[in-house]
This record gives structure tokens, C-alpha cells and sequence, in this order.
């Protein structure tokens, strides 16, 4: 490869059957486990390449960023809240399966509040109220910005001690005293919680309202075209700016928490053959491959990603 001078990332490319005795990184969330299959280990002295004066290539994962410029930039939060989202989706697949003890939560301000320390005081003091009545439950919160500035809260609570759980709004509201509430059971019957919750986070849904807002703050151009994506919530049809709330979160902020009771998914290098086992006769519901060129258009590596759901598996 002494004649390498870029690379490029090719996604969603035909797969090839991956050997048994492949080692590869298994994510166990419960119902949702994955593969990540990388072809070529260590092929490279650097963990990183440059693809422009603006990107460089991830190899280990062969995942495209920015570079950072200044402290302040907005794209120097962006693969931190991509990585941090992934992490969210993660710990809620291993969390959360849609139980009659599991509830939603979403706290919201009657003004346009844009403090977050004091969403994080206001946070503190609801969960406090929350556990004297009930001390037993896991829960994790995440921040939401909206266009305008104003925050909000989602949160995931589990009630270990009790078999099933129905809370008032009006009692929510009570506690919460900062604005609007709703409580709303988890939707037994989604299969993937994780990608269901978080459709929100990144993107901003589009509506008669949400593009004016971004472009008055700055986050999109005027006749900028956006990477639309289409989403089904609770079985309606619903379209999205893909990573237009990016841009929202301030550099650095920790827009999610967890109590000590939630899990991190099960992480483990293990062979392909090894992870079949596990998985069974489920077969992926999800599967990726990215393919990566050096500036000849010689593959050099690529990167396989397979989901199984098997709790989808368990519907048909």
C-alpha cells in the first residue's frame, strides 16, 4: 500500500459469508445482540487516516469524522453525541423490553426554559419526590434541545418490586410542577427499544415549524438540501432531518444518566461460529458491510455488521 494516499468508505455493500473461526466483537443486549466482523486486524501503524482537510477515517471501525477546530465547534460534538446515542440505544435494548412494570416518561416547561444546569436541579429534585414514594426503581434520563432553545426530559423508569405499574399524569404533574408531563406505558410489542426511544435524540421530525427553527439557529442554510429519513412511530409514518438536532447540544454536556441498577450490555471477543450458537436459528434482521479502498480502488479492508433480534424472532 506504499502508493496510498486516500482512502474511501463504501457502505451497505454484499456481504460474504463469515468463517467460523472468525474472532469478532459480540454485543449481547438481551433481545438485541450484534456482530461486528472486521476483515483485517492491525493492517495499519495508525489508528487513524486522513480522508480531506475536514475528515478522517476511523480503522478500527471505518467510521468517517470531522476534525475538531475549536473548543467551541459544534462539529467537534458531533461524534461524541453519535457515539453517545449509540450507547443510549444500547443501554436500553439491555434494560427495557416493554414489561407491564416499565414506564415513559417525558417532562417538559411551560416557558421556554433553555438553563441546563437548572433542568438538571429540577431533574434532581422530581426524582427525589418520585423515589419517596417509590424507592425501588432504575431509571435513565435523557435531555432533549428543540429548536428554539427550550429543554426537555425523556425518562425510562422500571419498577423492580412491582409486576405492573400505572401512574396518574395528574400525580406526575404534581411532582414534576415545572410545566407538562405525560406518562405513557412502553409498547410491549416494539422489538428494537433502543432505535424506538431514541428516534427523537439526532433528528429533528419535519413540520411547518422545524426548518424556520433551524435555520434561525444557524444548524441549517436556506435551500440547504437535508438528509431526509421516514420513521414508524406508534404506527404512524413520520419523516426526519437525519442529525439536524446535533447541532443543538452544547460541547460537552452529559445529556443522559442512569441509576445503578442499569446494565451495560455484555461485550466479548469470541469466534462467529461461537455467536451462531447463541443466537440460534434466528437470522439477522439487520446486515451491513462496509467496504474500504485505498486511492486505487483496492480493497484493503472491510468491516461486517449483523443484528439479531430475537425477540422479533419470537412474534412470527
Amino acid at each position: 500500500m506504499g502508493g496510498e494516499k486516500w482512502l474511501k468508505v463504501l457502505k451497505n455493500q454484499p456481504l460474504i459469508d463469515i468463517k467460523d473461526k472468525k474472532i469478532i466483537k459480540f454485543t449481547d443486549m438481551g433481545n438485541v445482540k450484534e456482530i461486528m466482523c472486521i476483515e483485517k486486524l492491525n493492517i495499519h501503524p495508525f489508528p487513524i487516516k486522513k480522508l480531506s482537510k475536514t475528515e478522517y477515517l476511523v480503522l478500527a471501525d471505518g467510521e468517517v469524522k470531522e476534525y475538531s477546530f475549536h473548543a467551541d465547534s459544534r462539529v467537534q460534538n458531533k461524534d461524541a453525541l453519535r457515539k453517545t446515542f449509540k450507547t443510549i440505544r444500547e443501554l436500553i435494548n439491555t434494560n427495557f423490553q416493554g414489561n407491564k412494570n416499565e414506564l415513559s416518561f417525558t417532562l417538559t416547561y411551560g416557558e421556554n426554559m433553555t438553563d441546563t444546569k437548572r433542568l438538571y436541579t429540577d431533574f434532581k429534585r422530581f426524582y427525589r419526590k418520585l423515589t419517596s414514594k417509590y424507592p425501588n426503581i432504575d431509571y435513565i434520563s435523557v435531555v432533549e434541545p428543540q429548536g428554539r432553545g427550550a429543554w426537555h426530559c425523556h425518562i425510562l423508569l422500571r419498577f423492580n418490586d412491582l409486576s405492573k405499574i400505572y401512574i396518574p399524569n395528574k400525580e406526575i404533574a404534581e411532582m414534576w410542577g415545572g410545566g407538562f408531563t405525560k406518562v405513557k406505558a412502553i409498547n410491549k410489542n416494539v422489538d428494537n427499544m433502543g432505535a424506538y426511544l431514541s428516534a427523537y435524540l439526532g433528528d429533528v421530525e419535519v413540520n411547518d415549524d422545524s426548518i424556520p427553527e433551524l435555520i434561525s439557529q444557524g444548524i441549517i442554510k436556506p435551500g440547504q438540501a437535508l438528509n431526509i429519513k421516514e420513521v414508524i412511530i406508534d404506527g404512524k409514518s413520520k419523516k426526519f432531518i437525519k442529525g439536524a438536532r446535533l447541532g443543538m447540544y452544547p460541547v460537552g454536556m452529559n445529556i443522559f444518566r442512569a441509576s445503578r441498577g442499569i446494565k451495560k450490555p455484555i461485550v466479548s471477543k469470541i469466534t462467529y461460529a461461537e455467536a451462531k450458537k447463541i443466537v440460534g436459528a434466528v437470522t439477522p434482521n439487520y446486515s451491513t458491510k462496509i467496504n474500504i479502498l485505498d486511492d486505487d480502488n483496492r480493497q484493503i479492508n472491510s468491516i461486517t455488521y449483523e443484528q439479531y433480534n430475537m425477540k422479533r424472532q419470537n412474534f412470527k
